[in-house]
């Protein structure tokens, strides 16, 4: 382990299969951190899993649906009953469905909402009562740069991201005198599957790596200053398309 600025912490990471989830949980448990990661493929949690535990790590994968409020349930009281604590939560998970919004349809409407908003809501609503039990605690909610603009033929998910932008801002009210401390960051262009999908005309040597989005998340859960950050900003070029 690198070090263990998070040691005998327990820390929930969702959509940690790949992309910037795998890479956040890696930095977590880099940190010393105990790792709670969801993901709804089994093979990309086991892969996950190993390598944390290769560098000594602790991990606990749970296969989880974020658009189901069970197993958003059953994916917290694991987490307490395995760990005995809940420190920080990092809801990463989402999805992006991209073209016209006269091309959409309820169902992907639906789907995206679900899951990137939906699916935070009842995380840090089911989350909430432990983070209270601990004297510093952490949501980070990573969002995106569509979370504050708007592009073309990215209407649905830039919804979704504004809805948890919003979301984030009066919860970090909310629990402020709880000791909680809610971050929302606001990535641009990031080297993911997603990325792919959403821009595929991107020269993508010039995105950002998942794990620079990584050390923002750990700057986030191990600084505790007088200052508070509402929102991080992420951009490697000014003129990226997404800046």
């Amino acid at each position: 382990m690198s070090n263990e600025l998070l040691a005998g912490k327990a820390a929930i990471v969702t959509g940690a299969g790949r992309g910037i989830g795998r890479a956040v949980a890696l930095t977590m448990a880099r940190a010393g951190a105990m790792v709670i990661s969801a993901s709804r493929t089994a093979e990309e949690l086991d892969a996950l899993t190993q390598e944390i535990e290769s560098l000594g790590g602790k991990s606990m994968p749970l296969i989880t649906d974020l658009s189901s409020e069970s197993d958003i349930h059953r994916l917290v009281e694991a987490t307490v009953a395995a760990f005995g604590r809940l420190d920080i939560v990092i809801n990463n998970a989402g999805i992006g469905i991209y073209g016209p919004l006269t091309d959409m349809t309820i169902e992907e409407w639906d789907m995206v909402m679900n899951i990137n908003a939906r699916g935070p809501f009842l995380l840090c609503r089911e989350s909430i009562p432990y983070l209270r039990l601990q004297e510093r605690s952490y949501i980070v909610n990573i969002a995106s740069v569509v979370g504050t603009k708007g592009y073309a033929g990215q209407s649905l998910y830039s919804a979704s991201k504004h809805a948890l932008m919003g979301m984030s801002k009066a919860l970090a009210k909310e629990v402020q005198h709880d000791g909680i401390r809610v971050h929302a960051i606001c990535p641009g262009g990031v080297d993911t599957a997603m990325a792919g999908q959403s821009r595929p005309d991107l020269d993508r040597s010039v995105l950002m790596q998942p794990e620079e989005i990584a050390d923002a998340v750990l700057f986030l859960v191990t600084r505790r200053g007088k200052a508070v950050i509402d929102e991080i900003h992420l951009h490697r070029e000014a003129s990226l398309p997404w800046a």
